[in-house]
């Protein structure tokens, strides 16, 4: 496997989010895949039977832990014992790494469930390289930091969101995990150009992409995972391995879930996308 990111994390090639129809699936016909990525909060508080289930699984493929609760854009503490939980988990699966989203889930210990965006302003990036030491610290390990999806933004932030990745991975040495269905919806309802948030993004930093599917609204996009990875999507895609080089790749589908033939075949166009690429170069 290839190094290309600061971290010497290895590229693990192309893998599904690991969800729970496509369990009995994925133990009978063992696909043909590198990695899976979980859910990590629906595991920290999993019983025996969860963790042989991924113990088995993890015989055959790696494994990278996503998580949606560390709410490292909050001005509340961090949370003590969801990050022990969380190394602990971690420590057991041996993940090729662990990350969340640039956003806060809530504020004076009310949690919101939602991923919510953060002002981009040098306050906040102190602010927030400041925790995102503290959990690198307590986990021992890179964290990977993905770029959200948004529809509104702070009148007050001094950074666009990319400066602010850029800046916040330089500061807080941390990685980042780069959205490029996230990228799109949020340059649309920004108005701003996709393709040059992506040129700031540094590519020494980028370990993981994420591809998904989004709810077309007219005048705004909705980022909802439950569709097929859209054409403007997959161009976006063509035009980041192209600048930044190919990494460790996945597509999300966590509504409407379909079959895992439908998800594998979803999967197999970014491989096609990635050989294309090779083509060229050659």
């Amino acid at each position: 496997m290839l190094m290309r990111n600061r971290f010497e994390l290895p590229d693990l090639g192309f893998g599904l989010g690991l969800r729970a129809p496509h369990y009995d699936d994925i133990l009978r016909e063992k696909p043909e895949l590198s990695w899976f990525e979980i859910i990590s909060e629906n595991f920290l508080h999993a019983h025996a039977g969860y963790k042989d289930f991924l113990s088995e699984l993890r015989r055959d493929y790696a494994f990278v832990m996503h998580g949606v609760s560390l709410s490292i854009g909050s001005t509340d503490p961090l949370n003590k014992e969801y990050l022990t939980r969380l190394k602990a988990l971690a420590d057991f699966l041996q993940p090729a790494w662990v990350s969340d989203h640039l956003c806060f889930t809530g504020v004076l210990g009310k949690n919101t469930h939602d991923l919510l965006p953060v002002p981009y302003t040098e306050e906040a990036l102190k602010h927030i390289a400041a925790r995102v030491r503290q959990v690198q610290e307590v986990l021992e390990r890179p964290l990977v930091l993905e770029n959200p999806s948004s529809y509104v933004s702070f009148a007050g932030s001094t950074l666009s969101e990319p400066e602010f990745l850029a800046a916040l991975a330089q500061e807080a040495d941390c990685a980042l995990l780069l959205d490029v269905n996230n990228v799109y919806v949020s340059a649309f309802n920004h108005g701003i150009d996709a393709k040059s948030y992506i040129d700031t993004i540094p590519a020494d930093r980028i370990v993981q992409i994420h591809l998904a599917g989004h709810k077309d609204c007219g005048e705004y996009k909705i980022d909802t995972h439950d569709r097929e990875v859209p054409d403007a999507v997959w161009e976006l895609y063509r035009y980041t391995i192209a600048a930044k080089g190919q990494v460790s790749t996945m597509v999300e589908w966590d509504e409407n879930i379909p079959s895992f033939e439908t998800l594998y075949a979803e999967l197999q166009k970014a491989k096609t996308f990635a050989q294309r690429k090779v083509r060229e170069a050659a």
